[in-house]
């Protein structure tokens, strides 16, 4: 199912792309996009798709938000650059802490901008390591996170999350990070598992794995309130009291990764609040700056920031900082984003759109390759099979094949992106879509399963 897009003069070898095949580079031109507008994306033919992925979770405000543009210019034309270091900075970051910390579900916060979610875990894992050397605890410098879950693409965020495979292909150095299953309910539950059984098992494991590795080595727990990038699994509402209760016997933190689930996703400003939770440090990005602008959040809370204060009384200063850090320009687009977010009331718009999205997801399905659905404030996740092949496993992998590639290409001839995963597809629109522009979804998927299923042999 190859889409057809025109030729240019550009050589295709000279480009790597990630996620992407690069032989595949070498000899076909990759799909290209031109311009955005709302949930549409345009290719550089002019035809359009609904981007449901929100291009890696992150455009919530959609395409050519002129604001958001606005405010770009505006900083672009005032200082365009100036980096947040050396007891310096700019009134976009002054003013996006303030509004930020009062946000916060995190008490007492204080916060750090890099410019990517990767970077903010990567740089909450050392300063994490800096703060605890000082308190008298070098040794707390694990890191449990689950399996299949995605903190970034350093080398550090690496080792985070994934797969062994991936460990193994990039050599990634492990001996800080301890894995723990998923909480891929139902599909990772034993047979006849309820869902109590279920959590009390993850708590059991983890509590197994800290002994293990020995409490006093370990600091901090990393987790997503929901993994997307893992198939889009809503943990069971008993899932983070076990966890967070064996953490706290052993004095781990917690730290909440929220670049996806952060700035609406779940219909509160953060998953954090909808679920209950109270991380230690919370991470964001994305969402932040609408995607327009790179940067990310990393929210510290009271006792993590004691131990850094320790580190700067014996040392005179804290010795971190980037060039881009905090960049002007991306502040004063997530202060822009954080306005159109009171002004719009963008939070009630998509709680009132979560009933019509949940019921799109469900009136798939009947359709004969449609095996569940998972949903989750405006994220969903949709099970395909072929009739004669079962079911996916429980975490999904970032390579796909079979089915789920198929729904993908069939989507891009339909006019519809979705992020294909092992035995699913994961959805997660811009917040700001429509009634309408739901059902004109529902529509573009129902036709794209519709070719892959016709387009199968018959057996």
């Amino acid at each position: 199912m190859n889409v057809e897009v025109k030729t240019g003069n550009y050589r295709n070898d000279a480009i790597l792309l990630g996620f992407s095949d690069l032989s595949r580079l070498k000899t076909e031109r990759p799909l290209v996009f031109e311009r955005g507008k709302g949930i549409f994306i345009f290719d550089e033919n002019g035809k359009d798709y609904i981007e449901s992925v929100s291009c890696f979770y992150c455009v919530s405000l959609g395409f050519s938000e002129e604001r958001l543009v606005e405010a770009a210019t505006r900083q672009l034309k005032a200082l365009p650059m100036y980096s947040s270091a050396i007891h310096r900075t700019v009134p976009a970051v002054m003013e996006l802490t303030e509004r930020l910390a009062a946000l916060s579900p995190v008490k007492h916060p204080r916060i750090y901008f890099s410019t990517t979610g990767s970077e903010a875990n990567d740089h909450l894992i050392k300063f994490m390591w800096y703060g605890n050397g000082f308190a008298g605890e070098p040794e707390r410098r694990k890191i449990v996170s689950r399996k299949a879950s995605y903190h970034g693409s350093t080398i550090a965020t690496a080792a985070l999350g994934g797969s062994q495979e991936l460990h193994e292909s990039f050599g990634i150095p492990m001996g800080f990070s301890l894995q723990v299953s998923h909480p891929s309910w139902p599909n990772a539950a034993l047979p006849g598992e309820t869902e109590e059984q279920f959590t009390d098992r993850l708590a059991a494991e983890l509590e197994q794995v800290i002994v293990a590795a020995g409490p006093e080595t370990v600091g901090a727990m990393i987790a997503e309130p929901v993994s997307v990038s893992s198939g889009m699994f809503p943990p069971p509402a008993s899932y983070f009291p076990k966890i967070t209760g064996v953490l706290r016997k052993y004095g781990i933190q917690l730290f909440i990764d929220e670049v996806v689930t952060g700035f609406g996703r779940s219909g509160r400003m953060w998953a954090t609040e909808a679920m209950g939770l109270e991380p230690d440090c919370l991470t964001c990005a994305k969402g932040i700056s609408g995607a327009y602008m790179p940067i990310a959040g990393i929210v510290m809370g009271e006792e993590f920031n004691r131990r850094l204060d320790l580190g700067n009384a014996a040392k005179g200063w804290f010795a971190h900082g980037a060039t881009h850090h905090a960049h002007a320009v991306s502040a004063a687009v997530a202060v822009e984003v954080l306005n159109i977010f009171e002004e719009r009331d963008v939070l009630g718009h998509v709680r009132r759109m979560m009933p019509y999205w949940n019921r799109m997801l469900d009136g798939l399905l009947d359709h004969p390759l449609v095996v569940g659905n998972r949903k989750w404030g405006l994220t969903g996740a949709v099970e395909v099979a072929y009739p004669d092949e079962g079911r996916a496993g429980a975490a999904g992998s970032l390579k796909v094949g079979g089915v789920t590639k198929d729904v993908y290409e069939a989507g891009l001839l339909e006019g519809v992106i979705v992020r294909p995963l092992a035995g699913c597809f994961v959805m997660a629109p811009p917040l700001i879509i429509t009634e309408a522009e739901i059902a004109e979804l529902g529509r573009r998927l129902r036709a794209a399963l519709d070719r892959v299923l016709a387009s199968r042999p018959s057996s």
